[in-house]
């Protein structure tokens, strides 16, 4: 899970309001997150750019980038990116990367970005955190109003089936002399996180929640925003999409 998603957050038991909103912003998301596997995500972009076939001056908008490996990547191949994201430590980070062709801005998903872009990256789950349904409905609409005629856009989102049949329930990770107790669990349609730590004596515990949508969701909500579901793919290989085998769910619309 990014994996990111719907989840609130608590610190000394006070409530916050989104739960993304805060707990990306800490410095505790990007430590227990620090060892993503870049290559991996290399891999996709490579054989997305590759598959899209996109020109060489294609100005790629990575949304959601946290603190921008992919959109550092595409940048690496040649590709005018941009990169946003909701928070702000994230892109105050991302920034020392920037450069001419290179630029990162915070931005929220459901607004239409005020520019065009050639391919639009949605990856890693960052998808399904809002509680009201209609955000789902507005961030895919946006996504397809900051197209080109000829763009592409791109949701990476888990393979929920998958996802629930295979969930650890339980697990202690160990990151930076960190132990983060971790729990997952599938309930209300939504896949939960819970993640507790102690550091420096102070206890935390955040909650992400992802909605478990599912490709007949996605094809729903891009019928109403009339959007044209291209290609469907189930790895970062592109191989065929299996419902009960795929560990994602990968979309390709315009």
């Amino acid at each position: 899970m990014s994996d990111n998603n719907n989840k609130q957050q608590t610190k000394n038991n006070q409530p916050t309001s989104n739960w993304f909103e805060s707990w990306f912003d800490t410095q505790y998301y990007h430590i227990l997150y620090k060892e993503r596997n870049d290559e991996e995500a290399q891999l996709l972009m490579d054989n997305l750019t590759n598959y899209l076939n996109l020109p060489e001056d294609a100005k790629i908008l990575d949304l959601a980038c946290g603190k921008g490996r992919h959109a550092i990547y595409l940048n690496s191949l040649g590709f005018e990116v941009t990169g946003v994201d909701l928070s702000e430590n994230s892109i105050k980070e991302a920034s020392e990367f920037a450069n001419d062709k290179l630029h990162f801005k915070v931005h929220d998903m459901r607004e239409t970005c005020n520019e065009k872009y050639d391919a639009i990256f949605n990856l890693f789950t960052s998808f399904g955190y809002f509680e009201d349904n209609a955000d789902n409905y507005k961030t895919i609409k946006a996504i397809h109003n900051s197209l080109t005629e000829t763009g592409f856009g791109v949701i990476d989102f888990m393979n929920v089936d998958y996802v629930i049949e295979n969930l650890v329930a339980d697990e202690i990770k160990s990151v930076d002399g960190i132990d983060f107790h971790i729990q997952r669990y599938y309930k209300d349609d939504h896949i939960f996180k819970e993640i507790s730590f102690e550091d420096n004596g102070e206890k935390f515990h955040f909650t992400e929640k992802v909605q478990a949508l599912r490709l007949e969701d996605f094809e729903r909500i891009m019928e109403e925003a009339g959007i044209y579901l291209l290609d469907i793919f189930g790895d970062y290989k592109l191989r065929k999409f299996y419902k009960n085998q795929s560990e994602r769910l990968i979309m390709i619309f315009k």
